[in-house]
């Protein structure tokens, strides 16, 4: 079991669940929430983020990124499962975000059912098939689109069943935050995806270009809520978030110095727990 939990990469989880909260809060301030299609947005999304670990692990263990790999131990790669077994896993943990999704197509619709099943294919897709796309230095894009866009405003859309102009927006820093998670990720595997032609942004551009990106998105995700307070679409509580900005400098430290796997994974951990507690906090923030 530890085994599985490894290769299911806890710290990634946050850019799952994290939208659901924000989502599933401005339903609850809306009005509309329900419970039912609520914890079936959160299981579904964290069983796609687990399937798509275990994809990847399996896609990168077949093509051999792993092999001079500086982060955590990739579960195939090590040996610690075969390729059948991680396959199976992996169509297991997807299958079963595929039965949340038939629950949310009977209580909320079709419009679920294109939404799921091209998250399930972008999971699949970020390293696997004939044309990966982290390969081709689109994971960010999509991580933003499916872990931002598609993550919020679809926990809201199950409950209350129309999506807002204030839900997409919100769908904007948590994207950016998971986005951010990714980039991470990305900067400490800049070496080693660079030699096996896995040409993530920091592994095509360099680590100055990733370590910029970084503060880009940070930037982002704190004017949002200023932003739709400015502009009279959201009640100062919306500010709640800005509370996070007290871990930021640390991140930033880490993310401009890192040399080694102990700071990289500090900062991956740092960034993860940056994100649920904005997360949390915008969720605070809309119910008042």
């Amino acid at each position: 079991m530890r085994v599985w939990f490894m290769a299911a990469r806890p710290r990634t989880w946050s850019a799952a669940v994290a939208p659901v909260i924000v989502g599933t809060a401005l339903a609850a301030a809306d009005r509309a929430f329900r419970a039912g299609p609520a914890a079936a947005a959160f299981l579904g999304a964290l069983l796609i983020q687990i399937g798509t670990n275990y994809a990847n692990d399996y896609s990168d263990g077949l093509r051999g990124v792993d092999r001079e790999r500086t982060g955590p131990v990739r579960v195939t790669q090590a040996g610690l499962v075969t390729p059948a077994q991680i396959r199976l896993a992996t169509a297991l943990v997807f299958g079963a975000a595929m039965l949340c999704g038939v629950y949310l197509v009977v209580v909320a619709g079709w419009p679920i059912v294109i939404v799921g099943l091209l998250s399930i294919a972008s999971g699949i897709a970020y390293t696997g098939g004939p044309w990966p796309l982290g390969y081709h230095g689109l994971g960010d894009l999509f991580v933003f689109l499916f872990f931002g866009i598609a993550a919020v405003a679809g926990s809201y859309y199950v409950q209350a069943r129309h999506v807002t102009g204030v839900a997409l927006a919100l769908a904007v820093p948590m994207g950016m935050l998971s986005t951010a998670i990714l980039d991470v990720n990305n900067l400490r595997d800049a070496d080693t995806d660079r030699l096996a032609r896995k040409m993530t942004l920091p592994a095509r551009f360099g680590r100055r270009f990733g370590r910029i990106e970084y503060i880009a998105i940070l930037g982002v995700a704190f004017a949002v809520p200023v932003v739709l307070v400015a502009l009279r679409a959201a009640r100062p509580p919306v500010l709640l978030p800005l509370a996070t900005l007290v871990l930021v400098p640390r991140l930033l430290g880490l993310v401009h110095r890192a040399s080694n796997l102990a700071e990289w994974n500090a900062a991956l951990a740092g960034t993860s727990r940056l994100t649920i507690v904005y997360a949390i906090l915008l969720a605070i923030g809309l119910i008042l």
